[in-house]
Parts: structure tokens; sequence; C-alpha cells
């Protein structure tokens, strides 16, 4: 990858992934298990590169803030009742989580929601991690947004496949 200067907003996004124990690597794990299928010479790299190229969108940076604070607001107990609830128990009629993963799934078109909606119910590799309720910590918003990540670097990898056939 090419060295560029990241602004404030991309630099502290990727920074809070690293910290809430998601690595770029991880999310390109689970882009590779999404598109090995159809692709079966994929490498591990292009799947890091089309990461990369979903997080350097400023749509995407801001889902990950967003949902990254009201993570660590749940985890402290700061949310007023009954958000605080809601969001410790994951509930599953909650749906906001959900939307903002859809807005990241949404730059990269229709075939990231399979990929999100697939992703999601599978839970592989670092989803089955940030979903174990029993770590102590709070994931409700991080596990919608990095299967979503990992859903548009899917869409992204697919149609640039397509563009080369």
């Amino acid at each position: 990858m090419t060295e560029r200067k990241m602004d404030e907003v991309e630099t502290k996004a990727r920074e809070w992934l690293v910290e809430r124990g998601v690595t770029l690597d991880d999310i390109a794990e689970l882009v590779y298990f999404l598109q090995v299928k159809y692709h079966p010479d994929l490498q591990l790299d292009v799947c890091l590169e089309n990461v990369d190229r979903v997080i350097r969108k400023r749509e995407v940076q801001n889902a990950i803030i967003t949902g990254i604070q009201l993570d660590i607001l749940a985890e402290k107990k700061m949310l007023d009742q009954p958000l605080q609830d809601i969001i410790d128990r994951d509930e599953s009629l909650y749906g906001v989580d959900e939307i903002i993963a859809l807005s990241i799934v949404n730059v990269y078109g229709s075939i990231g929601f399979t990929n999100y909606g697939y992703i999601d119910k599978q839970k592989p590799g670092i989803l089955e991690k940030l979903n174990d309720k029993d770590s102590g910590e709070c994931h409700t918003f991080l596990d919608d947004i990095v299967g979503a990540i990992a859903a548009a670097a899917s869409s992204r990898l697919a149609h640039s496949a397509a563009n080369t056939e």
C-alpha cells in the first residue's frame, strides 16, 4: 500500500478499531471467508487492500467512530435507561446497530447486503469473539460495523474482479 496522509477522523477510526481488538487482518480474513468460493486463487493481501480502501471512505469512518463510542459509553454505564439496557443486551429488536452497518454496506452496492446478512448469521473469525457476551465488553455496534466493512470490501473485490474479466 502506498504511503498517504490520513486526516484525524480516519486516523482515529483505525486506532479505535485496534484498541477494541480488531485488526485490518481480522477483517481481511472475513473478506476471504466471503469470497474464496468465487475466487479460488484469492490472496489475503488482496482482501486487505480492499478493506483498507473501504476504510478510507468518510461514511465508513463516521460509522466506526460513532459505533465504537456508543459501545464504550454502554460499557461505562453512561447511557440513560432504557437505552443502556438495550445496548448492554444487544436487544434483537433494537436494529440501530444494523442501520449504522447498512450505511457502510450501501457504499458498494446491493451485493453487500447479501454478504452482510450471510456473515452476520455465520459470525466467523473476529465476529465470534466480538459477540462473546461473557467478555465484559460491549460490542453491540462494533460487531455489525466489522461485518459491514468485510461485506463492503467483498463487494468491492467482486466488482473489481468483474471489471477485469
